[in-house]
């Protein structure tokens, strides 16, 4: 399955103030240069964490509906991935914008709201549909079926995890003390946080 990135986020979890007070810059020289850096570290981190963490927009594309035709679950499971269910990475889910899909006639076609459920509360979102209903027949055809959702802890820095913040800071850090690829002197000493990436390990999607 693919995902495609529709829109990306409109600000990122770190302002360029704050982050040129982390790093103790005080002139506007390399402004673009630390935008630049700490777009690269927050797509970073969402690749590590397979998260979204400002608001963005998101399509995932499918060759056919997944699994059997089932209307159900399996009965006194508190919680499951049913074979049927569409699993939405990059979460947190906001909102399911909709679900497209070629019919036979290679007609696009949108499914009705009111015929399938999304569970966001979890992670990954699952869809499926609605019990008494199965997934429509899309044409046997690459892509499909295409989801276009809405992910993020929502659309401004605070609402972003403090860890996560941080982590970022700490990785914008690192890129701006070294803009290389690889580090020429000598007797030099490269030591890793053992610390750093355990900050994300509370926040790590499973793939299932």
């Amino acid at each position: 399955m693919g995902l495609q990135l529709i829109t990306p986020p409109t600000v990122e979890p770190i302002s360029l103030d704050e982050a040129k007070a982390h790093l103790r810059v005080d002139t506007d020289d390399d402004d673009l240069l630390i935008s630049m850096m700490l777009t690269a570290a927050r797509q970073y981190c969402e690749t590590l964490t397979r998260r979204s963490l400002i608001t963005q927009t998101w399509r995932l594309t499918l060759d056919s509906f997944p699994g059997p035709s089932l209307m159900g679950v399996p009965y006194g499971t508190p919680f499951s991935l049913p074979g049927h269910a569409i699993l939405l990475e990059r979460g947190p889910v906001q909102s399911i914008t909709s679900i497209t899909y070629l019919d036979m006639g290679s007609t696009l076609q949108t499914m009705p709201s009111a015929n399938y459920v999304a569970d966001l509360s979890g992670e990954p979102a699952r869809i499926t549909p609605i019990f008494g209903q199965i997934w429509p027949i899309n044409l046997p055809q690459i892509g499909s079926v295409q989801v276009q959702f809405v992910a993020g802890f929502g659309d401004t820095a605070d609402t972003v995890p403090q860890e996560l913040r941080q982590w970022i800071k700490l990785r914008l850090g690192a890129l701006y003390e070294n803009r290389e690829e690889v580090a020429v002197g000598t007797r030099i000493v490269v030591a890793e946080l053992p610390f750093l990436d355990g900050m994300l390990d509370p926040y790590v999607v499973t793939v299932f």
